[in-house]
């Protein structure tokens, strides 16, 4: 186990590329080459055991693409996954069709929550069924009645009643099938839970709760999370350490209060200057500005220049790498000359 303070997950160079070519016929009459999506492109991170590491972005930058690397939905194209000191996508690899074996091992260990509440759940199972199932497929206990006794020990975890196991989901609002889904990852006692925007289909006044019980549930087991959201109102609330996404690649990597207090890359200013502030209520906020570049025809050298104020010849042309500047990593060329 991973002694606090050392990095559980590190994802180093992650990368994943999908062809969205047309059909061969298509490309051969129409003359055209194939199409290729990198839809992530050089991540690298690590977390701490017991911290919450959060990506934003806007749609479309990657950020549940990561997610499914993480938790082995995808096989990485490019660069690899350690945990707790084990190549995670080796073992991943390995498993695939075997019970029993060192990577089924590792997917006990780390689970995932979907944003989607009413996609996420079987609708034809009762609640008993739908959290007992990762019990049933790791073989974690073989008796009904003990699987019964576990399954209303999780739901009472999540501040819903034992007694609704025999309820079906359409049963259950948005925030309590949430909470069900919490209870379901937790069944396999993880240590590292991936929360692909968790909290996004639900009322305002909901996300409070589910954030605060997953808060709870990370104090009181230990839990590591890497949560994923654009609302970075709710990542100021859960996160230790905020890395910031955009096409593909990761921009900016702080502590959260590092970066909410003092931002360095251009796209995580334009970003916070989007939020609005209690004090400047009456006055207009500044959108970000610009539209998102083609990601199958990306921009050269800094995928953000055609939007960013700060771009020079540079920066069209020369990809910067992530580097860490005065705290903090970041990915740009206007940072490291110190123009801005």
């Amino acid at each position: 186990m991973s002694a606090a303070g050392q990095p559980l997950v590190q994802a180093h160079d992650l990368a994943k590329v999908f062809d969205v070519s047309p059909p061969w016929l298509n490309r051969v009459i129409e003359r055209k080459p194939k199409a290729m999506l990198h839809a992530v492109d050089g991540v690298s991170f690590s977390i701490e055991k017991g911290k919450t590491l959060a990506l934003v972005g806007e749609s479309g930058c990657g950020k549940s693409t990561v997610a499914r690397l993480l938790v082995g939905l995808y096989a990485p194209t490019r660069g690899g996954l350690t945990f707790d000191g084990q190549d995670a996508q080796a073992a991943f690899k390995a498993s695939e069709g075997r019970a029993g074996s060192e990577g089924a091992a590792l997917r006990r260990r780390i689970q995932m929550i979907f944003q989607d509440p009413y996609a996420s759940l079987n609708p034809r199972w009762v609640v008993e069924d739908i959290i007992a199932e990762p019990l049933l497929e790791h073989g974690l206990i073989n008796d009904k009645d003990g699987r019964r006794t576990r399954v209303g020990e999780l739901l009472q975890s999540v501040g819903l009643s034992a007694l609704d196991m025999v309820k079906y989901p359409h049963q259950f609002s948005g925030g309590q099938r949430q909470r069900i889904s919490i209870a379901r990852a937790l069944a396999t006692q993880p240590d590292f839970l991936v929360c692909d925007e968790p909290t996004s289909a639900l009322d305002v006044s909901v996300q409070a709760q589910v954030l605060n019980i997953m808060k709870t549930l990370q104090r009181e087991r230990g839990l590591t999370y890497l949560f994923i959201s654009h609302n970075l109102a709710v990542v100021r609330h859960v996160s230790d350490e905020v890395g910031v996404m955009y096409l593909g690649r990761l921009v900016e990597l702080a502590d959260k209060q590092t970066l909410f207090a003092e931002p360095r890359h251009p796209y995580t200013r334009m970003l916070l200057d989007a939020i609005p502030k209690m004090h400047d209520t009456g006055r207009a906020r500044t959108p970000v500005q610009g539209e998102v570049p083609n990601p199958l025809n990306p921009p050269t050298g800094c995928s953000f220049h055609p939007r960013c104020p700060h771009a020079n010849a540079r920066c069209k042309a020369e990809r910067p790498l992530m580097q860490k500047i005065g705290g903090v990593t970041v990915a740009c060329h206007a940072v490291e000359e110190g123009r801005i």
